[in-house]
Parts: structure tokens; C-alpha cells; sequence
């Protein structure tokens, strides 16, 4: 299975295990209408076509800081390498490739403001960034 052909079944799997990836194969069945097998088998082939890469848990955003941190790269540097060093930082929860003034969008995620200044620092630290442009996360709704 490749990642441009998930069909509407395979859509409601990745929906509800971003719910909720813990759900077992029987309930995913039941709300979709397939045996615990056919839901194995599925989530197996989005696993092995790229489609789910991973299974990950959300913490309460109480116990975490988080923020937004945009990254503008050097035109000489490729922004995927950078993107690369962003990922092996600590704290680093997701990166996104993007369009606009910034290249590389952020979400970081530590313990309190300092653990995120220390991640932010690294990250500004890094050849081939230009600047950054960080926003604190108030809420998630």
C-alpha cells in the first residue's frame, strides 16, 4: 500500500489512533466495521507504506512548556540537514518544512521556560540558521 492510496476506511484507523493509540484492533473494528484482522492487517500496510510512523502519546500541556519555533535557514544550507540537527535536539516534539519567511517550523516541548530557552539556544546555535522567531503555546484547544 502506498501512501497516496488510503481510502476512507484506512482514514477513520489513522483517525482513531490519533485519538487514542491505544485502542485495540476490536474496538477500531467495531467503529469501522471490520474484523480485529482486517484492522491489523491495515494498520501493518499504513505502517510499512510511511503512512503511520509512529505511535506517541500526548502529555498534559500543565505538566510541559511548549512553543512554536520558526526557523529561518542560510539559502546556502540545505534546510532538510538543518531540519535533521532540529530533530536530535531534546525537547524537539515535531518539524515541519514550510513555506514563507521561515523554512522550518517547531514545536518544542520541555519541563519549563529555561529547559525551552536551552533548546531554543542549541537550536539558534546551529550552522546554518539565519534567525528564529519563537512563540510561547498559552492554550491547546
Amino acid at each position: 500500500m502506498k501512501c497516496d492510496m488510503v481510502d476512507e476506511i484506512d482514514e477513520k484507523i489513522v483517525n482513531a489512533l490519533k485519538e487514542n493509540s491505544r485502542k485495540s484492533n476490536v474496538q477500531i473494528g467495531s467503529a469501522v466495521g471490520l474484523s480485529e484482522g482486517a484492522v491489523r492487517n491495515r494498520i501493518q500496510a499504513l505502517i510499512n507504506s510511511g503512512t503511520i510512523r509512529k505511535f506517541t502519546i500526548e502529555v498534559a500541556p500543565s505538566i510541559r512548556v511548549r512553543s512554536l519555533t520558526m526557523i529561518s535557514v542560510d539559502p546556502s544550507s540545505p534546510t532538510y540537514a538543518i531540519s535533521k540537527k532540529v530533530e536530535s535536539l531534546s525537547g524537539i516534539e515535531s518539524i515541519y518544512e514550510v513555506t514563507g519567511e521561515y523554512d522550518i517550523v517547531c514545536v518544542v516541548s520541555q519541563r519549563n521556560i529555561e529547559g525551552l530557552n536551552q533548546t531554543i539556544e542549541e537550536i539558534r546555535k546551529l550552522d546554518g540558521v539565519v534567525k528564529t522567531n519563537t512563540v510561547i503555546v498559552l492554550r491547546t484547544l
